[in-house]
């Protein structure tokens, strides 16, 4: 039998994987509207894994014999993770009521995915790593198909799974490869096996396989194929909970991965950093030009966005990762922001999803209005609001590890994706409404679209106390 003391780094997971497990139960045998109460319970769930994750302890502790780590770098990114998934969470609850798909699975849905992206984020072994990722990607396939009678989430949920399950697949085939040539999965035997950096040609392969499998994960380009058709046709909150809480997840595993076990191949994963950040960057600014479906347009926007942190792990330094982790801040706020507005983008109660349907909001709605103008300018990277301040930290650690020519086509695109950000503004301000939307009834999109908005607009206020925390996390994991 397991000792109690070797869990309880684990005990925000634990948490609420037994949360989601008596929710369910709950929910089948319990009648009323046990979607509302299972939501609120999930909520109080990850408000309790979030303070255990702050309050639970200080340094570097491994668990489950050394399959599981936590850290100030596990630490940051978990509370980015749980706080976007009760955000979006949050959002669905008054959508999927007026969608008449307001059921108790989705809540306990949520936290079974928020329980696999937190294992991710904690795996210190590639056995572990794969268990978190499929916990999380399971719960998302059913997620993105839980409107059951909406052909197009049927659709997307049926694409993402068997992409993904492609995705799995290279994954596991490069985690064997390692294996093989390597000799074990725990992070710190392939450390040891790679040190110095004369690995087998077959380890190298293997991680190439691995990092096209996460790579997949982040929608970052060549494997983004998935991502603009299921963000179109999944219900808008779980696209929410797609753009924001598994991207974290997945790029902080990115990070583990390349970092520790592999740290000592630099040189050879670097090249596939570069390669996925410039491809990604150039797709994400591009083929979001021609879309007129304001998801689709999210879609690309969180590809070349995923890019642009990338390009801070390319420089492979502590300044970099530092990067990475404030840009993943600053993108959790102006994705949960803007999404907030496409969930109470309404005309007569029916959902609209058109770039078009936006014309003339900062007449009829301007309160709305400014908070997607802030969302938008933030994106382009304009300054002084947050988004500038993240492709700063990123495209600087580039420059100062010598990859100028990487920083310069980052800079090159965000002036490119600018054009279609401040499109967006221009149909608010600019264009004669058609029809006025809906006043926005939901109380939570309001408070999520006013503190995001704020957050983005006063982060300069904040910023050194975020980039200290970020340092921090960097250096925990970089120690590690």
């Amino acid at each position: 039998m397991t000792d109690l003391p070797l869990m309880l780094p684990a005990l925000p997971e634990l948490i609420l994987a037994l949360l989601a497990m008596g929710l369910l139960m709950y929910g089948v045998f319990a009648r009323g509207d046990r979607a509302t109460s299972c939501t609120w319970a999930a909520v109080y769930g990850m408000v309790v894994a979030a303070a255990i994750v702050v309050f639970g302890g200080e340094g570097r502790v491994e668990a489950f014999y050394g399959q599981f780590v936590i850290d100030d770098f596990t630490r940051f990114t978990k509370l980015l993770v749980i706080g976007a998934a009760a955000a979006a969470l949050l959002m669905a609850r008054r959508w999927m009521e007026s969608e008449g798909v307001h059921r108790f699975e989705v809540p306990v849905l949520i936290l079974l995915t928020t329980t696999g992206m937190m294992l991710m984020v904690s795996a210190n072994d590639l056995i572990a790593m794969y268990l978190g990722l499929e916990l999380q990607s399971l719960a998302l396939y059913v997620l993105a198909t839980v409107q059951r009678d909406n052909l197009r989430a049927t659709e997307a949920g049926l694409k993402y799974f068997v992409l993904g399950a492609l995705a799995s697949g290279i994954l596991l085939y490069g985690a064997s490869l390692v294996y093989g040539f390597a000799g074990t999965t725990s992070f710190e035997g392939i450390q040891a096996a790679v040190a110095g950096g004369d690995a087998h040609v077959g380890v190298v392969i293997g991680l190439v396989f691995v990092l096209a499998g996460l790579a997949f994960k982040i929608s970052a380009a060549p494997f983004h194929m998935w991502t603009p058709d299921v963000y179109e046709g999944a219900p808008t909150p779980v696209t929410a909970l797609f753009a924001v809480a598994p991207k974290v997840a997945a790029l902080a595993l990115i990070l583990r991965v390349v970092l520790e076990p592999f740290g000592a191949l630099a040189a050879d994963w670097q090249q596939v950093i570069w390669i996925i950040a410039v491809l990604s960057m150039l797709i994400g600014a591009f083929a979001a030009l021609m879309q007129e479906n304001i998801k689709r347009l999210m879609a690309y926007s969180s590809i070349g966005h995923m890019g642009y942190a990338l390009v801070g792990l390319a420089a492979g330094t502590p300044e970099g990762v530092r990067g990475v982790l404030v840009y993943l801040a600053i993108y959790l706020f102006m994705n949960l922001g803007t999404f907030a507005v496409i969930l109470a983008m309404r005309q007569q109660g029916r959902p609209l999803e058109g770039i078009k349907d936006l014309a003339g909001l900062g007449r009829t709605r301007p309160l709305v209005a400014v908070a997607m103008g802030i969302f938008m300018f933030s994106m382009a990277g304009i300054p002084p609001l947050a988004g500038f301040f993240g492709k700063f930290y990123v495209f600087m650690a580039a420059v100062d590890a010598g990859l100028i020519w990487l920083a310069v086509i980052g800079v090159l695109t965000s002036v490119v994706s600018a054009f279609y950000y401040l499109r967006i503004v221009k149909v608010m301000y600019f264009d004669e409404p058609l029809e006025s939307l809906d006043p926005v009834a939901s109380v939570t999109l309001r408070v999520v679209m006013a503190a995001s908005a704020s957050v983005i607009l006063l982060f300069v206020l904040p910023l050194g106390w975020v980039v200290g925390q970020a340092e921090v996390a960097a250096g925990a994991l970089l120690a590690g």
